[in-house]
Protein backbone atom coordinates (compact mmCIF):
# COMPACT_ATOMS: atom_id res chain seq x y z
CA UNK A 1 0.00 0.00 0.00
CA UNK A 2 1.56 3.18 -0.98
CA UNK A 3 0.37 6.55 1.28
CA UNK A 4 0.96 10.26 -0.53
CA UNK A 5 2.49 11.91 2.38
CA UNK A 6 1.60 15.46 2.00
CA UNK A 7 5.75 16.69 2.82
CA UNK A 8 7.87 13.81 1.85
CA UNK A 9 4.99 12.46 -1.62
CA UNK A 10 4.54 8.67 -2.23
CA UNK A 11 5.96 6.46 0.30
CA UNK A 12 5.35 3.00 1.22
CA UNK A 13 3.38 1.73 4.05
CA UNK A 14 6.19 0.37 5.70
CA UNK A 15 7.21 4.01 6.53
CA UNK A 16 3.86 4.49 8.72
CA UNK A 17 2.59 3.36 11.87
CA UNK A 18 -1.21 2.97 12.48
CA UNK A 19 -2.25 5.38 15.18
CA UNK A 20 -5.76 4.63 15.25
CA UNK A 21 -9.48 5.40 14.39
CA UNK A 22 -9.96 9.80 13.55
CA UNK A 23 -13.69 9.39 13.89
CA UNK A 24 -13.73 9.07 17.92
CA UNK A 25 -14.13 11.92 20.40
CA UNK A 26 -12.56 11.71 23.82
CA UNK A 27 -15.05 12.28 26.43
CA UNK A 28 -14.37 15.13 28.75
CA UNK A 29 -10.71 14.46 31.04
CA UNK A 30 -12.93 15.97 34.12
CA UNK A 31 -15.66 13.08 33.17
CA UNK A 32 -16.22 10.72 36.13
CA UNK A 33 -18.90 8.77 33.76
CA UNK A 34 -17.21 5.00 33.57
CA UNK A 35 -19.23 4.15 30.88
CA UNK A 36 -17.97 6.61 28.44
CA UNK A 37 -14.25 5.79 29.47
CA UNK A 38 -14.56 2.19 28.83
CA UNK A 39 -16.19 2.67 25.68
CA UNK A 40 -13.21 5.41 25.20
CA UNK A 41 -10.37 3.06 26.19
CA UNK A 42 -11.75 -0.37 24.67
CA UNK A 43 -14.63 -0.85 22.42
CA UNK A 44 -13.56 -0.34 18.61
CA UNK A 45 -15.87 -0.07 15.44
CA UNK A 46 -14.51 -1.99 12.54
CA UNK A 47 -15.72 -0.40 9.76
CA UNK A 48 -16.07 -2.36 6.13
CA UNK A 49 -15.56 0.44 3.82
CA UNK A 50 -14.25 4.43 3.72
CA UNK A 51 -12.81 5.19 6.76
CA UNK A 52 -10.51 7.78 8.47
CA UNK A 53 -7.73 6.63 10.49
CA UNK A 54 -4.73 8.83 11.89
CA UNK A 55 -0.87 7.55 10.92
CA UNK A 56 2.41 8.77 11.51
CA UNK A 57 5.25 8.79 8.93
CA UNK A 58 7.66 7.43 11.44
CA UNK A 59 9.70 6.56 9.41
CA UNK A 60 10.33 10.28 7.19
CA UNK A 61 8.84 13.42 8.19
CA UNK A 62 7.58 12.40 11.08
CA UNK A 63 4.15 14.31 10.41
CA UNK A 64 0.91 12.85 12.31
CA UNK A 65 -1.94 12.32 9.26
CA UNK A 66 -5.67 11.22 8.67
CA UNK A 67 -5.57 8.79 5.93
CA UNK A 68 -9.07 8.54 4.61
CA UNK A 69 -8.92 4.47 3.33
CA UNK A 70 -11.39 2.08 2.11
CA UNK A 71 -10.81 -0.87 4.71
CA UNK A 72 -11.85 -3.29 1.75
CA UNK A 73 -9.53 -2.44 -1.32
CA UNK A 74 -7.19 -0.93 0.89
CA UNK A 75 -7.62 2.43 -1.39
CA UNK A 76 -6.57 5.50 -0.35
CA UNK A 77 -8.94 8.21 -0.93
CA UNK A 78 -7.69 11.52 0.97
CA UNK A 79 -4.79 12.30 3.16
CA UNK A 80 -4.13 15.57 5.11
CA UNK A 81 -2.01 16.65 8.23
CA UNK A 82 -4.05 16.00 11.34
CA UNK A 83 -3.62 19.75 12.15
CA UNK A 84 -5.58 20.37 9.42
CA UNK A 85 -8.13 17.43 9.21
CA UNK A 86 -10.39 18.04 12.23
CA UNK A 87 -11.88 20.97 9.35
CA UNK A 88 -11.17 18.81 6.73
CA UNK A 89 -14.23 16.82 4.49
CA UNK A 90 -14.08 13.47 2.74
CA UNK A 91 -12.79 12.96 -0.67
CA UNK A 92 -16.04 14.15 -3.31
CA UNK A 93 -18.28 11.26 -3.65
CA UNK A 94 -17.28 8.90 -0.69
CA UNK A 95 -20.07 8.53 1.70
CA UNK A 96 -19.39 8.93 5.29
CA UNK A 97 -21.46 7.70 8.47
CA UNK A 98 -23.65 10.05 10.20
CA UNK A 99 -21.11 9.82 13.37
CA UNK A 100 -18.06 10.67 11.08
CA UNK A 101 -19.47 13.57 9.16
CA UNK A 102 -17.49 16.37 9.72
CA UNK A 103 -17.28 20.38 9.17
CA UNK A 104 -17.00 21.32 5.95
CA UNK A 105 -13.49 21.24 4.17
CA UNK A 106 -10.29 23.73 4.11
CA UNK A 107 -7.78 24.79 1.87
CA UNK A 108 -4.68 22.28 2.12
CA UNK A 109 -1.94 24.18 4.09
CA UNK A 110 0.13 26.46 2.30
CA UNK A 111 2.91 24.91 4.17
CA UNK A 112 2.63 21.42 2.55
CA UNK A 113 2.80 22.80 -1.32
CA UNK A 114 5.88 23.01 -2.85
CA UNK A 115 7.97 22.57 -0.05
CA UNK A 116 11.38 20.92 -0.62
CA UNK A 117 11.68 17.38 0.18
CA UNK A 118 15.32 17.69 2.35
CA UNK A 119 17.72 14.97 1.90
CA UNK A 120 18.81 12.69 5.01
CA UNK A 121 22.15 12.79 6.31
CA UNK A 122 24.10 9.74 5.99
CA UNK A 123 24.34 8.05 9.10
CA UNK A 124 27.90 8.91 11.35
CA UNK A 125 31.02 6.21 10.82
CA UNK A 126 32.43 5.66 13.95
CA UNK A 127 35.92 6.78 14.94
CA UNK A 128 38.78 4.50 15.07
CA UNK A 129 39.86 4.56 18.56
CA UNK A 130 43.47 5.48 19.08
CA UNK A 131 46.00 5.24 21.78
CA UNK A 132 47.17 8.62 23.80
CA UNK A 133 50.49 9.76 22.80
CA UNK A 134 53.06 8.48 24.08
CA UNK A 135 51.82 5.20 24.57
CA UNK A 136 52.59 2.01 23.06
CA UNK A 137 49.69 -0.47 22.78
Amino acid sequence: MIIPCPYCGPRDLSEFAYQGDATRTRPDPSSTDEAAWQRWVYERKNPAGWHREFWQHSGGCRAHLVVERNTLTHEIGKVALARDAHNAAPAPGRPVPKEQAVAPAVEPSPKAEGRPVRPRKPAATPRKRTAPKGTST
